[in-house]
């Protein structure tokens, strides 16, 4: 039996008060300045890809943007791997955590909810999962978007992935037959699976220390709070298969407290990316904690420029608009790209209502950059 404390009187405060202080001061300036902004709301959404990317590259997998997004938009042009599965996991819970209340995460309701979340290949859309888009139809999982050359018109070709179908219908079987059977806890199934879960990890009592200490720190401030938590959170290894969760949980932190508000989640992933692994995961505690410190700073400075960059590029799209005829359907592609980090020919088709064809010509009239280098299935952003 492994043993899971962890003593927080041991942590040394004099180094990490400089730099915990700088991210709180750097996050609330951000947060701030987004509030106030005309492009923040396309910011955060914005924000919730990439950091939902940058979340499973400190994981160690990689996940392109541009298969998010269309992920997201259920368009995509491949069946989808379990990485990306993941990816669109963390988004759809960093959505959901920014659209409830802000105590909502932490409480043992939104930790219940949260500690449902699937992540496996194929359809992750479930009920139970962290956001429940029933908008999304199984059947259009696998919608390929094809392009083919310039000259062409594109042709969205319906496809269905039968295999993410059949695991729902597995996992539906599954449920309908433990129902049926008394005395049995409508827990998910997946945890009496041993090829899935080791079932020594005992995800409860880690949870349970993880809340203690966070009931020891509660007087701390904020940002040391979320700092110690999500330390906490990697040396417990709370959740087998949702080890990025916590990284939200300390971002939930920092907005129950007001220094990210509304639907505002610190990005704390895309800080973290830049702090080298070997200080992410050192054996020393204050090393780490101070890595964990200046990822918040880095995060911020990160979505300062994004916020400038995005402001500089809708002034520069606004003049674009200048003497168009009221039906042009520019405005619109504006909208969609501040909010989207890039854009597909379908995408567009089906927003602004236009052909695939009609599509390509007012991206490419707009002054977009193709950021994908293929020939077909390509996808347009932001200089």
């Amino acid at each position: 039996m492994i043993s899971m404390s962890y003593d927080i009187t041991k942590i040394s405060m004099t180094a990490l008060m400089e730099p915990a202080f700088r991210a709180g001061i750097e996050l609330a300036r951000l947060d701030e300045r987004v509030a106030r902004s005309r492009v923040g709301q396309g910011w955060i959404e914005r924000s919730h890809f990439t950091d939902a990317c940058a979340s499973l590259w400190i994981d160690g997998e990689l996940v392109h943007l541009e298969d998010l997004v269309l992920h997201d938009a259920t368009r995509d042009i491949r069946t989808p791997t379990h990485e990306l599965a993941i990816a669109r996991d963390v988004l759809r819970t960093r959505r959901r955590i920014s659209g409830q209340s802000t105590d909502w995460a932490l409480s043992a309701e939104g930790i219940r909810t949260l500690r449902q979340t699937q992540a496996w290949p194929g359809l992750s859309d479930g009920p139970d999962s962290a956001g429940d888009d029933s908008s999304v139809a199984p059947a259009k999982m696998f919608e390929r978007e094809g392009e083919g050359d310039d000259s062409e018109d594109a042709e969205n070709l319906p496809g269905v992935d039968y295999n993410a179908i059949d695991a729902i219908l597995a996992r539906s079987d599954a449920a309908i037959e433990r129902a049926r059977k008394p005395g049995l806890a409508p827990a998910d199934s997946r945890e009496r699976d041993p090829l899935v879960y080791d079932l020594d990890w005992d995800e409860d009592a880690r949870l349970d220390e993880w809340r203690g200490v966070l009931r020891q720190v509660e007087n701390l401030p904020a940002v040391l709070q979320a700092i110690i938590a999500l330390d906490v959170w990697n040396e417990l290894s709370v959740l087998q298969h949702a080890p990025w969760l916590g990284r939200l949980l300390a971002a939930s932190i920092l907005r129950e407290a007001g220094i990210t508000t509304g639907t505002h989640l610190a990005a704390i992933n895309l800080g973290l990316k830049t702090i080298p692994v070997d200080r992410r995961r050192h054996r020393d505690r204050e090393t780490r904690l101070l890595a964990i410190a200046h990822g918040l700073i880095a995060s911020a400075e990160i979505g300062m420029k994004e916020h400038d960059r995005l402001t500089l590029a809708r002034a520069l799209f606004e003049r674009k608009l200048d003497g168009r005829r009221a039906s042009s359907k520019l405005p619109e592609l504006v909208e969609l790209v501040m909010a989207k980090p890039l854009v597909s020919a379908g995408m567009v088709a089906k927003t602004l209502d236009v052909t695939p064809q009609a599509a390509r010509r007012i991206v490419l009239e707009l002054g977009l950059r193709e950021m994908t280098g293929r020939g077909r299935f390509r996808a347009w952003g932001i200089v």
